[in-house]
């Protein structure tokens, strides 16, 4: 029994001893792989103050506000093009940009704060100024990111050549470059292409693509791949077509490289130049009146206001004709909400549809023809009548605005009358405190007798005169010479007939309707000047017309209407002709392409609608264009040699709108002043001696 005891038991601590020893080896397993997982934690996990956690609880804390949040929602706009489906990345480049944005704003308002603390008018539009400020920087950085963009896809398409040798099959050589970590935002791109190709219904997809694609270059290489999926490769003189249509696209997309960079260079400096004049105001101003007091009067004047105005204008639309004229041919989405705008909203009020109609032009009128032209010229995507909701806007503001402001120019001339120091000119220098004592004196001295004479009719100056001698008012003429007392009394009605004078006049309303008047026209000429830009674009357009007609006129199937879609899907400056010629094709190919024809004035484009004629019925496609083959090394330096020519237009325009402000600011607010009414105090006081 003893034995059968100590059996069991020798048995059960076995068996307990086996359990804490498989126990050991599970625990020591797991405790493995919980270092391990550690280690792995230690280059993965984020902590909780790194910077991307911290621009995810930005973008919460920007959504949250009211005046960001606009900003937020037109950069992520755009961003969300690039960064498809990517919506944490979306979140942080924009929290980001953004962030970046007021680290220069805030700097720069707390300058202008310092600057023009004794002006408040000047400071308020020099605020204002920075909200189109920030608009130009988030533009700035998110063109950046576009040309980050089209310089991975230059990258992306030399892997694809060698995947596509190694596979032979356009939508595996897409997949498989598609991994490459290197080039992130091309890769997206890369899977959302070889999404639509390997998708049941690609043709639809890939319209749907053609929506959302950052640039043209991603589409042109979207339908190339498609129309080589369904229709096949070929060899053309030993090579790959796709191949060449990739290289194509590439030589295309180095063109545009190079012009953007160029247009950065030449643009980079520009709107800073512009900008900087406004600036400069208060700290001109103040070094005059101290270097040359007889200025004083001009700067804190009546006349200096005036001048201050124009420069503050006339930077404002150089600042603004500056970035229509650096576009860089960006192809990023217009981030404007163009189907609910504000314009909308108001136009569905009735009394403001009521209002607005009564400005906006009949249907079928000359005028509305007119307009409408200039607007599809302009490639404007707003209604007419936003864009008379903008002009009645501006009108409205830009009268009763003119009308404050000279009614301000008047409460400053008189302040200055009661204020300003009353002293004869000094030629050079400032007063010293005891000169200037001296002046504040004599001018609280004539405010004295200008209270008292104010408001009398028939006021001359011998009613003054005779209250000097008098003593009625103060003692300061009783025993003064005649001369002094006439020169006295010359000068205090001199400055009650200026206090009197300073009253809003007929004169300044009909200046405040001219300038009401002008801004009424201010959005119809930066349409027309959009216009003027995009004609230099013209050149640059059919040249990539050529190139697109070069990648698809070898490929199997692809007839002109084909042809004809694809440029409509890529143009701009010619999108409304050709949209009509494609929908009018049905009812008969060469007509719609006659009145194409008859409709476009630039005659490279009129050599291509010619040729796709000649497609339409005489000749295949290859042959109508075959000399865009045999010379295209001509064509590549006539479009580089386009580009250079652009460039330098576009710079030489640039500089002269850009350094407009900045000549404004030195000949009319500096130079001419000191001139000329240095001039005209040392002609008074020559006068004087003389006498």
């Amino acid at each position: 029994m003893n034995n059968e005891m100590l059996m069991y038991l020798a048995i059960g601590v076995g068996a307990l001893l086996g359990v804490i020893i498989i126990a050991y080896i599970i625990l020591q397993k797991n405790n493995k792989e919980a270092k391990y997982i550690r280690q792995l934690q230690q280059g993965t996990k984020t902590s909780a103050f790194s910077s991307e956690v911290i621009y995810q609880k930005l973008y919460i804390f920007y959504l949250k506000t009211p005046f960001i949040k606009r900003y937020l929602l037109k950069l992520r706009r755009r961003l969300e093009i690039v960064n498809i489906d990517d919506e944490y990345l979306t979140r942080m480049q924009s929290a980001k940009i953004l962030t970046r944005s007021f680290l220069i704003v805030i700097p720069l308002t707390i300058a202008i704060v310092v600057l023009t603390k004794g002006n408040a008018l000047l400071m308020s539009i020099l605020l204002i100024f920075e909200v189109f400020l920030l608009d130009t920087f988030i533009d700035g950085r998110v063109d950046k990111i576009d040309n980050n963009l089209l310089k991975q896809q230059i990258n992306f398409f030399s892997e694809i050549r060698h995947a596509y040798h190694e596979f032979n099959m356009v939508e595996e050589a897409i997949y498989q470059t598609a991994q490459d970590d290197d080039n992130p935002e091309m890769a997206r791109q890369a899977e959302k292409i070889y999404e639509v190709l390997i998708s049941d219904d690609p043709e639809s997809e890939l319209e749907k693509y053609y929506d959302v694609a950052p640039n043209a270059y991603l589409k042109e290489f979207a339908g190339v791949s498609y129309l080589t999926k369904e229709f096949g490769d070929r060899k053309v003189d030993g090579a790959s077509l796709y191949l060449k249509n990739l290289n194509n696209i590439t030589q295309e997309m180095q063109l545009e490289i190079l012009k953007r960079d160029k247009l950065d260079y030449v643009f980079q400096s520009l709107s800073v130049i512009a900008i900087v004049p406004m600036l400069c105001l208060e700290p001109i101003k103040n070094w005059a009146v101290s270097q040359f007091s007889f200025v004083e009067s001009f700067y804190m004047g009546k006349d200096g206001m005036l001048v201050q105005i124009l420069i503050l204008i006339a930077t404002f639309v150089c600042y603004i004709l500056t970035r229509k004229l650096k576009d860089n041919g960006s192809t990023a989405k217009d981030t404007k909400n163009t189907e609910n705008p504000w314009q909308e909203k108001l136009y569905r009020i009735k009394l403001v549809k009521k209002f607005v109609d009564l400005f906006v032009p009949k249907e079928g009128t000359k005028e509305s023809r007119k307009i409408k032209t200039t607007m599809k010229e302009a490639a404007c995507k707003d209604k007419i009548e936003w864009i008379y909701i903008n002009r009645i806007l501006l009108c409205v503001v830009s009268f009763f605005v003119s009308l404050f402001l000279f009614v301000q120019l008047h409460r400053i001339t008189i302040q200055n009358v009661y204020t300003d120091p009353t002293n004869t000119y000094d030629i050079i220098g400032e007063m010293s405190s005891k000169e200037r004592m001296k002046a504040m004196e004599l001018t609280e001295s004539d405010n004295e007798y200008i209270k008292y004479f104010k408001g009398k009719a028939d006021l001359v100056q011998a009613d003054i005169e005779k209250a000097m001698q008098k003593g009625n008012i103060n003692k300061d003429y009783i025993d003064k010479k005649e001369e002094e007392i006439a020169g006295a009394a010359e000068r205090i009605l001199g400055k009650i007939h200026t206090i009197n004078s300073e009253y809003l006049g007929w004169l300044e309303v009909l200046g405040a309707m001219i300038i009401a008047m002008i801004a009424y026209m201010g959005p119809i000429w930066m349409l027309k000047f959009q216009k003027k830009m995009r004609e230099m674009e013209m050149e640059d357009e059919v040249m990539q017309f050529q190139t697109i007609i070069l990648m698809l006129m070898r490929i199997e199937r692809v007839n002109v209407e084909i042809i004809l879609e694809w440029l409509e899907r890529y143009s701009n400056i010619f999108r409304d002709p050709i949209s009509k010629c494609v929908n009018d094709y049905e009812s008969g190919p060469w007509e719609a392409l006659e009145a194409m024809k008859e409709e476009v004035t630039y005659q490279e484009f009129i050599r291509i609608i010619e040729s796709l004629q000649a497609a339409v019925e005489k000749i295949p496609i290859k042959d109508a264009f075959d000399e865009l083959d045999t010379e295209r090394d001509y064509y590549q330096s006539k479009r580089k040699e386009s580009n250079e020519r652009l460039i330098s237009k576009k710079g030489m325009i640039g500089k002269g709108i850009g350094f407009a402000p900045m000549v404004l600011l030195f000949v009319g607010y500096l130079i001419v002043p000191l001139v000329f009414i240095g001039l005209t105090s040392m002609s008074t006081s020559f006068n004087n001696m003389t006498i």
